[in-house]
């Protein structure tokens, strides 16, 4: 899976938890909590949801590593690399 792809994976998570939001303009440098009205519960959504999609396994100790589109898709690239290979 390439940064994009995994870009357009966060944007359908962030759509089906924060469906109000507007993600058009939704810069990737930028916090998402800077960016769009998420709480906790929405962040561990995400997580939940990467799980579930994906059985990727992120330590609690690693959540800030998915504080931005750019972090996040950085740090689940090798992951969903990984996994792909797994798969094959």
């Amino acid at each position: 899976m390439t940064p994009a792809d995994i870009r357009e994976v966060i944007i359908e998570i962030l759509e089906d938890i924060a469906p109000d939001e507007d993600l058009t303009n939704l810069k990737d440098e930028v916090a998402f909590r800077d960016q769009l009205e998420l709480d906790s519960m929405d962040f561990l959504d995400i997580v939940m949801e990467l799980r579930k999609r994906y059985r990727i396994q992120i330590p609690e100790e690693e959540y800030p590593q998915l504080a931005s589109m750019h972090s996040t898709t950085t740090y689940l690239t090798p992951m969903m690399a990984e996994m792909e290979k797994v798969a094959s």
